[in-house]
């Protein structure tokens, strides 16, 4: 490896980072022929061909720290100190004017289509063409190798684009500490994910965006209100996208330009190196490296929509572009950790049931749906690869359910899944009204009765002696289906369980006072909950249980919000 993206023992300054740049994207793929080489290319327009678009971020007016994360400065080798460092803050606020070489001084941005639930889209771009849909605020600035791993750094509210549709290419406080949080702690509770790296806000610049009125229980934004700018940085492997591949795709697919064939090979490939190198030889012909992706992006997303629905989380809004080609979380939108459990739980208002909990899967199906018809175009000429690549897409959802019982059965320690077990569960659980997370986090402690678990139910209008004589002929036979005959074993399998099933997960009504204090200055919780939210699994103190450990109070169920959001950002 290059000796230049050795890390330093600790990386202390903007100078000691900068010798790390290694920029794959911009260096091996092609760049839209229209675009302005400064980067000052920020107005709505169309973009018919290339693979990314040259682009300067807008820096935020007067940046102020608010929170970087530890855990991920530790892992890259940085000292904290750096994210205070004036020069850092001014980089990761969008200021690339004065970055020490090789950094560059103008960062990134890329279109990709959109689908939603299998059906494509042309419509939402402002010329109603396809061409005018991607990166709107989120502009890439930098890719480095740290200590031989690739990563790319992103500002999310970097400013406008040529994708921006009209907008002011930022994000607003509220967004930026909600995907900040999330993004840490979803790696902390072991799910695939982009990293947050630092979070900075302006002392002056603000924006207006619709939002509800204070108490209201409306589901869609009431009032115009002003908000303060923030950018987050987040960092990934690489933010290349199904509904990226799927531009290309379509490209080809319609023969719109000279090189469109060409171009979506070379993304294909390029993603292919950047996410999918240690598993698919490039030495391979084209065709079996097209089948292999399609294999290994299957296995990899069927493993984190069963990881999503084993927290308790759900996308929101799951479609093509907020889908990422290298299996991991991307885009914290409008998403939600469950509640009350329900199958229908949608916490984007926008959203329907489509993309509802427990309707992931078949939302990741229809993503990758659209990703194998995008690689077509690679292969057409080859039928019987046609043919192995059908196959490996009707064999998406065979494999997801197989990952799904699994991952019940582990959520319930059991060393089989049981589907008449569960399915009475299920009932249960929805006739209860149950807190999915406390639920199941009672549960890894193994109760010989059901006492504990009234821990986890809402509504004890609903405890009548028929349903609680349910409840416990449930708890019995299940407990006749785990392996607890001795100490040791008991012991074993709650320990097994409790690193299955998270004590903390970061649900909307714990952030938003975070986000209302920060609003004044006061970051006091949002440093508090990066602390609890990267600890999920743990035992935490008694003050930090009664803070966390609960039930949703009654009184912000259906607030908007609260209970649900649209979104805005």
């Amino acid at each position: 490896m290059n000796t230049m993206n050795q890390a330093p023992a600790s990386v202390k300054t903007l100078s000691d980072f900068a010798p790390l740049a290694d920029y794959s994207l911009l260096d091996t793929l092609t760049p839209n022929p229209e675009a302005k080489l400064d980067g000052v290319d920020h107005s709505p327009r169309q973009v018919f061909s290339g693979h990314y678009v040259p682009v300067n971020p807008t820096p935020l007016k007067d940046p102020h720290y608010i929170a970087h994360s530890q855990t991920f400065f530790g892992e890259l080798g940085f000292d904290d100190s750096l994210a205070h460092a004036e020069d850092f803050i001014r980089m990761f606020s969008g200021d690339l004017s004065d970055v020490p070489q090789p950094l560059r001084k103008i960062g990134w941005a890329t279109g990709y289509a959109l689908s939603i639930y299998g059906t494509e889209y042309y419509q939402q771009c402002p010329f109603q063409t396809g061409n005018g849909y991607g990166d709107g605020r989120a502009v890439s600035i930098l890719e480095a190798k740290i200590n031989g791993k690739r990563w790319e750094m992103q500002l999310k509210g970097g400013g406008k684009t040529p994708y921006c549709r009209g907008a002011d290419g930022r994000a607003v406080l509220r967004s930026s500490i909600r995907e900040f949080l999330a993004q840490e702690h979803m790696h902390a509770l072991g799910v695939p994910t982009s990293r947050s790296l630092s979070l900075y806000t302006s002392k002056t610049e603000k924006v207006k965006r619709p939002w509800f009125n204070q108490g209201s229980y409306s589901r869609d934004p009431e009032v115009m209100i002003e908000e303060d700018v923030a950018i987050t940085t987040r960092v990934a492997s690489s933010f290349l996208r199904v509904g990226q591949i799927e531009l290309f795709g379509r490209r080809a697919r319609k023969n719109e330009h000279p090189n469109a064939l060409e171009e979506l090979e070379q993304i294909v490939l390029h993603l292919i190196d950047r996410e999918y190198s240690e598993v698919i030889d490039q030495k391979l012909p084209l065709e079996e490296k097209v089948l292999l992706l399609a294999t290994q992006f299957r296995s990899r997303l069927t493993s984190l929509v069963t990881n999503w629905i084993r927290v308790g989380y759900c996308q929101g809004n799951f479609n093509s572009d907020n889908c990422a080609a290298g299996g991991f979380t991307l885009d914290y939108g409008p998403f939600g950790f469950i509640d009350m459990f329900d199958p229908k739980y949608q916490p984007w208002t926008g959203g329907g049931v489509h993309f509802s909990f427990l309707n992931q899967p078949q939302a990741a199906q229809r993503n990758f749906h659209m990703f194998c018809s995008a690689l077509k175009p690679l292969i057409e000429s080859n039928s019987n690869v046609l043919d192995r690549l059908d196959e490996i897409e009707n064999g998406f959802l065979e494999l997801m359910q197989a990952k799904m019982e699994k991952m019940w059965a582990d959520k319930l320690g059991l060393s089989v899944f049981d589907p008449v077990l569960f399915k009475e569960l299920v009932v249960l659980m929805m006739q209860t009204h149950v807190d999915y997370t406390i639920f199941f986090r009672e549960l890894s402690y193994l109760p010989q009765e059901i006492s504990p678990l009234l821990k986890s139910f809402y509504d004890e209008t609903f405890l009548d002696n028929k349903l609680l004589e349910n409840w416990s002929q449930w708890l019995e036979k299940w407990r006749s289906l785990i392996d607890v005959t001795t100490p040791e074993s008991r012991e074993k399998l709650s320990e097994q369980m409790k690193r299955i099933n998270p004590k903390y997960t970061l649900r909307e009504w714990f952030l938003v006072p975070a986000y209302q204090q920060a609003t004044t200055g006061d970051y006091t919780l949002i440093k508090e909950l990066q602390e609890v939210m990267t600890h999920p699994y743990d035992e935490q103190s008694s003050e930090i249980e009664e803070k966390y450990y609960r039930e949703k109070p009654a009184h912000f169920f259906d607030i908007a919000g609260i209970s649900h959001i649209s979104c805005s950002s």
